[in-house]
């Protein structure tokens, strides 16, 4: 009995934030819960502030947007400042329906072929071995560290040595080669277990098959992710050096050509800023659950 109770180690007393009751699953204390509910009430706050005083500031009159120090909410709220703006886009010499529609081409195209090139790409790269496709990995991970200000000039000389400049294209092109896209999608059918398509050719099933209804779906939420992504970056893209004509610019570009004469347009600026959030915004809301899943990185794994 002696040597037992030497054998035996010491109890010692811990304190844990999860408690546990026999016979039942981990769960947090009501102190745990509440510090966390707190905690996250903060943070979303802190995150809606930006939103929130923009939408403020589009609905405030002149008077209260010069105001110092500035006020988080309007007193007297007006629609004065989206309709100023509208009324600037119908004095364009273009119609403000093109600028539109090549907003919401270039970012429906460059989102769409991002998502296809990008898994096509990752498919091979996460699921064969071949000669060189660790270096080109390890080249797509490279390729994250460079700003885009880098590549800047490489990509007008290759854009005008296609001819491409004032295209469509040199906005579009460049979006389907985006190394995120590539890394995200690779990372996650890296996870996808083996079996799954050894199972596939066994019974039988090609490659296109095997892709399209095994690891398009099993990666869902990757690129749901990469969706926004992608159109957050062209939405708010702007024409750069690439194109010229007038027919051919974006809608970032029209709204901060109206909204850049100065103090007498800042209620129009704010409204266009407000304008400008709403498909992004959009476009999370619908497939936010998507981006938790994928930042758990959770899937099918073995």
């Amino acid at each position: 009995m002696a040597a037992r109770e030497m054998v035996e180690k010491p109890k010692v007393r811990r304190f844990h934030f999860f408690t546990q009751k026999a016979g039942s699953r981990v769960s947090r204390s009501t102190s745990g819960d509440l510090g966390v509910l707190i905690f996250l009430l903060i943070m979303g706050a802190l995150m809606a502030i930006p939103l929130y005083f923009s939408i403020v500031q589009s609905l405030k009159p002149s008077d209260e947007l010069f105001m110092f120090p500035p006020r988080l909410y309007v007193r007297n709220p007006t629609s004065q400042n989206y309709a100023d703006l509208f009324r600037l886009m119908s004095g364009s010499w273009i119609p403000f329906s093109r600028y539109i529609f090549n907003t919401v081409m270039i970012t429906g195209v460059g989102t769409f072929g991002h998502i296809i090139l990008a898994s096509l790409a990752a498919y091979p790269l996460a699921k064969y071995v071949f000669p060189g496709s660790k270096a080109f990995s390890k080249m797509v991970v490279f390729s994250l560290m460079f700003n885009a200000t880098v590549t800047t000039i490489p990509g007008y000389i290759v854009m005008a040595t296609l001819g491409w400049i004032d295209t469509y294209w040199s906005l579009i092109v460049p979006a389907f080669g985006m190394s995120l896209g590539l890394y995200l999608m690779q990372s996650f059918m890296y996870d996808l277990p083996d079996a799954l398509f050894d199972a596939a050719k066994i019974d039988g099933a090609p490659e296109r098959v095997i892709f399209w209804k095994i690891v398009m779906p099993n990666v869902k939420s990757a690129w749901l992710t990469l969706m926004i992504f992608s159109v957050q970056s062209l939405w708010n893209i702007n024409n750069g050096m690439y194109i010229y004509s007038e027919p051919l610019k974006t809608l970032p570009y029209a709204i901060s050509q109206i909204v850049s004469g100065g103090i007498a347009r800042a209620g129009a600026s704010a409204a266009a800023s407000v304008i400008m959030m709403i498909v992004p915004i959009v476009v999370f809301v619908i497939s936010q659950s998507n981006v938790i899943e994928t930042m758990a990185k959770s899937g099918i794994k073995e």
